[in-house]
């Protein structure tokens, strides 16, 4: 990303982005325990005021769990609501907090795979699905060692600009998602781990129909190329938020054995098969608000 100087917006059009940012970063400073209270009250908020991403919750929970009853998938969609409400708070801890506060805030699970895969030498993928946990999970890891990954920056310049220097602030390589993966390839060969968000419908372009819980979804071929092309180990990378404030967790999983296979829609199969997994130990932390079906197969109707 061009660097843009912060005195570049101080139009008053600047102004509401301004105040935001000042309201996240003064959150920020609150125990992860009131941030946690506050952030189910705002999740419920949101729940009984935003209709339109009501429904997708719903909807998306009740084609991926078909076999809970209704009251069930409706518990799990308030529980995602509250969860969210407090993403959207904890997001200026990721941003700004101390290091050391970070630290504290989040610790690892299964932090031997990572370790052995870095102690080996070998080029690593973390994947890393849209868990509600993703943007703390990956400025953490990149705290550890430099990482690199993939930035899609909002619409709003400042908020890009801002959001760009929180996730690269430990040293973290961010590539814009519409430039070519050249410096993907490049910064992983030689040995910086890619943390990879892989899962959600982009549309047509370089997907496969894949099952995603036993439903057709479009789903990037990107990650077996990556692996190939870069002969890296995949190694899922889930990061849950745990209950109360208490902090986020930070799961590195055994790497993919055989992957990638040389079969794209097999690679992808698999790779959604390991996000179920993760899906249904938290159903209520995936990101739900996502239209994950949104493109379908040709004649199949839609569900949003």
């Amino acid at each position: 990303m061009a660097e843009t100087r912060l005195s570049h917006f101080l139009h008053p059009r600047w102004w509401p982005t301004w105040i935001g940012l000042g309201f996240m970063r003064g959150v920020s400073w609150l125990p992860l325990p009131v941030i946690a209270l506050f952030g189910r009250a705002l999740g419920m908020l949101l729940y009984a005021l935003h209709a339109s991403r009501r429904h997708v919750v719903h909807v998306n929970i009740r084609l991926c769990f078909p076999e809970l009853s209704p009251n069930v998938q409706a518990r799990i969609a308030r529980k995602h609501f509250r969860a969210f409400g407090q993403t959207l708070l904890d997001i200026g801890i990721g941003w700004w907090a101390s290091e050391s506060r970070l630290r504290r805030l989040t610790h690892f699970r299964g932090r031997e795979h990572y370790d052995q895969a870095l102690r080996e030498n070998k080029n690593i993928i973390l994947l890393a699905p849209h868990f509600l946990g993703l943007d703390i999970g990956g400025i953490r890891t990149s705290a550890e060692r430099p990482v690199i990954s993939v930035f899609r920056h909002p619409d709003n310049k400042l908020l890009a600009h801002v959001m760009y220097r929180a996730r690269a602030r430990f040293g973290a390589h961010l590539v814009e998602h519409n430039k070519p993966f050249t410096a993907l390839v490049k910064q992983t060969k030689k040995g910086v781990p890619l943390y990879y968000l892989p899962d959600q419908d982009a549309g047509r372009r370089n997907s496969v129909f894949a099952p995603f819980f036993g439903i057709p979804a479009a789903t990037f071929i990107v990650l077996p190329r990556l692996a190939e092309m870069t002969n890296a180990v995949v190694i899922p990378c889930i990061t849950r938020q745990l209950s109360g404030g208490r902090g986020y967790e930070i799961n590195f999983r055994p790497s993919l054995n055989n992957f990638p296979s040389g079969d794209p829609v097999a690679d992808t199969t698999r790779m959604n098969r390991e996000i179920e997994e993760a899906v249904r130990e938290m159903p209520e932390q995936y990101f739900w608000l996502h239209k994950r079906f949104k493109t379908r197969p040709k004649g199949d109707p839609g569900f949003y």
